[in-house]
């Protein structure tokens, strides 16, 4: 479309849209009654007082408007009140002038008669009560539609305050980890790790500081902080800690809530490293299936055996933390399931709809 030719909601000026209503419906209501009068026979001398009529209606109409503006604001008695009284004064004064017109053209000469008032008040009053009720219908449409806005308005930004709290849930005992080796290493004088250890630790929490905690990231983005993260966790394990990456290449691309897997990981060295002399490994494998990708975190570690099938229930907000903001992030539209591996060891599976761009967020 060209530039400047963007179409806007109709309501989207009031005002603009209050004239536009105005001057169509009087044109149409002139129209009307005069193809009516050729219908029925009526000579071009009929045209004037359907003019005037027309213009008195207009007229009477733009002061009902201001009268409607500020009664629309007032406590409901006083609106119907005044909305009634405003109507049949304006479709009082609207008769007379029909009658007077009529009778000064159709019968010039003659004395003006009550008779003539009354045959034109039902037809105006009519007039004058469906204009008024158009207005108020459209008025209560737009209040209803701006309430509904706002709610939505209200909803994402609840939404969002319910994603950034769940994003920055990321466990803590990492951070105190590290920290802690760096200080052991600096006791120790092994300067040059630690400061490889404390640069990675800050390329990691600038990363997560300046991300947008709302946002979402390609998973070839999610893969490297993954690895930063974990290039501090394997100068604490060394070779205890064996991450394994298979990731199709077709799948680089695919966005995902940014941060979604690092606490997966986290939870499989607590539960999978830590606890075994040997360590284990942390298989982290991303496909595509169809039109969605499949994404799944597992180990090697003990699995679900009768030591770790408490702590399993209890990772803190790690699982938990997951699956919020996948339900944030996609509805009913993702799969999340955590279970032990027939070969031992713990596997967490996330699939989700495969989108290249950005999706705008809704509330869940």
């Amino acid at each position: 479309m060209a530039p400047g030719l963007a179409a806007k909601p109709f309501f989207d000026d009031k005002n603009r849209a209050f004239w536009n209503l105005q001057t169509a419906g009087w044109a149409g209501y002139f129209l009307l009654r005069t193809l009516s009068g050729f219908a029925n026979g009526l000579t071009l001398a009929f045209l004037v007082p359907v003019a005037v009529s027309t213009a008195t209606g207009y007229s009477l109409t733009l002061v009902l408007g201001a009268l409607y503006r500020d009664l629309i604001r007032r406590k409901p008695i006083a609106t119907w009140t005044g909305s009634i009284a405003g109507m049949l004064t304006a479709a009082g004064i609207y008769s007379l002038i029909d009658a007077w017109i009529f009778n000064t053209i159709q019968r010039p000469g003659e004395g003006f008669q009550i008779s003539l008032f009354l045959g034109t008040i039902f037809l105006d009053f009519v007039v004058i009560g469906a204009w008024s009720a158009l207005y108020y219908a459209i008025n209560f449409f737009l209040v209803v539609e701006q309430q509904a806005d706002q709610l939505r308005a209200l909803e994402s930004q609840a939404s969002s305050a319910q994603l950034a709290m769940l994003r920055y849930q990321l466990n803590p005992h990492f951070l105190f980890n590290t920290l802690n080796s760096i200080s052991t290493l600096v006791l120790l004088k092994q300067t040059e790790r630690a400061n490889a250890m404390l640069s990675r630790l800050s390329s990691f929490m600038r990363y997560t500081l300046v991300n947008e905690p709302l946002g979402q990231v390609t998973i070839e983005q999610e893969i490297e902080t993954l690895k930063l993260y974990l290039e501090i966790e394997k100068m604490r394990f060394e070779e205890r800690l064996r991450p394994i990456f298979e990731v199709d290449p077709i799948v680089l691309k695919a966005r995902l809530p940014s941060l979604l897997l690092q606490p997966l990981v986290e939870n499989a060295i607590k539960y999978a490293v830590t606890p075994l002399e040997e360590g284990a490994d942390i298989i982290i494998s991303a496909r595509l299936v169809v039109d969605r990708v499949r994404i799944t975190v597992a180990d090697t570690g003990p699995g679900l055996n009768e030591k770790r099938s408490g702590p399993i229930q209890s990772t803190g907000v790690g699982l938990a933390n997951i699956r919020d903001r996948l339900a944030q992030a996609y509805g009913q539209d993702h799969e999340f399931d955590a279970k032990a591996r027939a070969g031992g060891g713990f596997e967490v599976l996330i699939e989700i709809p495969y989108q290249t761009e950005e999706q705008p967020r809704e509330a869940a």
